[in-house]
């Protein structure tokens, strides 16, 4: 029988390991990826709950589906930036006009907001346009590293 238990040592001095290490951080694009896709997904999850957790789905409910489906459009992106961060970033963009938005959607999609909501949706916007300006310049960061 085998023996199955003999260590060949590290991979270190393997000859295909820089090779891999060229090719994980070309996919990941550095290590701000993982930095931003948390609070990307955190902050869609809040703007979906955001209704029910500050109560004005009486006073407010044409933006309680606005604000559900804001945000799983805010986490379906930071999901997105996790999986596919080489071909997702570009949508980085897509992210601050989100925020952009979120900030003016109390007053057209609202009717006549009171300041609880027209601050939790101008907060919510406010860091989607932050986080998205983040994820771009990683973007760009990472392409001109790459190229």
């Amino acid at each position: 029988m085998a023996n199955v238990s003999h260590t060949r040592g590290d991979m270190t001095s393997h000859p295909d390991v820089p090779e891999m290490r060229a090719r994980y951080a070309r996919m990941l694009g550095g290590r701000d990826v993982a930095l931003v896709d948390g609070p990307v997904f955190l902050l869609g999850l809040y703007c979906a709950v955001s209704p029910w957790i500050l109560h004005y789905t009486t006073s407010q409910p044409a933006l309680v589906p606005h604000n559900l489906i804001m945000g799983v459009a805010i986490g379906l992106l930071a999901l997105g930036f996790t999986r596919a961060p080489a071909r997702m970033y570009g949508l980085s963009w897509a992210m601050c006009a989100l925020g952009v938005w979120m900030i003016v959607s109390p007053w057209i999609v609202g009717a006549s907001p009171d300041r609880g909501v027209v601050l939790n949706n101008v907060i919510i916007g406010a860091l989607a346009v932050i986080l998205g300006l983040i994820c771009a310049v990683t973007s760009a960061r990472s392409r001109t590293t790459t190229t």
